[in-house]
């Protein structure tokens, strides 16, 4: 725990009275200097509180620039512009741009920008993919592009509102009193409309999340893009999954030294908190701004769609020197992305000023209800 942060928060609350829990969640994730995110210790890998698929090997990125390369194609083979929002250590925007560096002519028409909001993730980011990137701080800082915002492992790192249906609805605060506690208070007409707009209905004593950052995200996405694709990587439910029985005490999920925990109000700026994202969200209002559905599917649908499996084939034809050294590296790889990862992450995929055309990564796609 970050004895600072948590005295900082201590603080604020018996300054201002009770914090929502939105606002505990963005002070432990993002306070200058010391929150999670924007401290300088490492958050992914062996060293960090989680992987993510890009650590699991270079094809994982492969596949998503293959994806890109055929978003190019689709676009005209014109300037292409591909933002990716929230690189984490950049191993992600590396891997893409080594297979798109394959393709000369849409070598020479790329510009790839990083959106990061924390300097310490930036510096790590410049210093493995160099003057090949650009970096903007925010979504809205973004020029007007022709091409794809793409994002993975992002949303679910957004501070949410936190609410429990009772004979209201009521937001969750954070107060102190010889320790952190929570109390309720009467939600906003913002937070009930979130739910009405969705067709959602909380059963009583219901805890849920509401990821309104996601809501402004997406329509800000959509104002940055003027034609083009927004593709989001993460891990979540459409709301008929979302709110079902099972999930009745909300997704609220701490990473720590990847170890999983459900203690948020403990290790303060020294652990992840997260939350599962709702896609019918970011398919409602990307609709509202002009964001047409291409496909939603899981990650395993995604990458099979795109050839992983032959990849991994011919690869190992190709390269192995050791064929023994070589399968256990490709089962390994299957394990990760395809069976443990793959129905966990889903991937939606929205147009902007395109005809409706079927995308590769989508061939497999199920049919799901967002």
């Amino acid at each position: 725990m970050n004895r600072d942060l948590e005295q900082i928060v201590i603080a604020r609350i018996q300054s201002k009275g009770p914090i929502s829990f939105r606002d505990f969640m963005e002070m432990a994730l993002y306070y200058p200097g010391i929150g999670y995110y924007t401290s300088s210790t490492d958050k992914i890998g062996c060293n960090g509180d989680f992987y993510t698929s890009s650590n699991v090997s270079p094809i994982y990125g492969e596949m998503i620039g293959r994806q890109m390369e055929e978003m190019w194609a689709l676009l005209g083979y014109g300037p292409f512009t591909i933002a990716e929002v929230g690189a984490g250590t950049g191993k992600l925007c590396y891997d893409v741009l080594c297979y798109l560096k394959r393709n000369k002519a849409l070598s020479a028409a790329l510009n790839y920008c990083i959106v990061e909001r924390s300097e310490p993730m930036r510096e790590r980011e410049r210093s493995l993919v160099g003057d090949d990137v650009t970096w903007y701080k925010s979504v809205a800082d973004l020029p007007e592009m022709t091409g794809c915002i793409f994002s993975n492992e992002l949303i679910d790192n957004f501070a949410v509102h936190q609410v429990v249906m009772k004979q209201e609805l009521m937001e969750v605060f954070v107060d102190h009193d010889n320790g952190f506690k929570e109390v309720l208070l009467p939600a906003t007409g913002e937070l009930k409309a979130y739910f009405d707009e969705l067709g959602v209905k909380l059963q009583p004593d219901f805890r849920a999340e509401v990821n309104l950052e996601a809501v402004d995200w997406i329509g800000t996405v959509a104002t940055r893009l003027k034609k083009g694709y927004v593709l989001t990587i993460d891990y979540g439910y459409p709301s008929s999954e979302l709110y079902k029985e099972h999930r009745r005490e909300g997704t609220i999920v701490c990473y720590n030294h990847h170890s999983v925990n459900n203690e948020p109000y403990s290790e303060i700026g020294g652990q992840d908190i997260t939350s599962h994202v709702n896609f019918s969200s970011l398919h409602h209002w990307g609709e509202k701004h002009g964001l047409q559905l291409c496909g939603y599917t899981n990650q395993a649908f995604f990458l099979l769609s795109l050839g992983i499996a032959e990849e991994l084939a011919n690869k190992l034809v190709h390269t192995a020197e050791d064929g023994y050294a070589g399968y256990r590296q490709n089962s390994h790889i299957i394990q990760r992305l395809l069976i443990e990862m793959g129905p966990k992450f889903k991937v939606l995929i929205q147009s902007k000023n395109l005809p409706q055309a079927q995308l590769s990564g989508l061939k497999l796609a199920q049919p799901y209800q967002l």
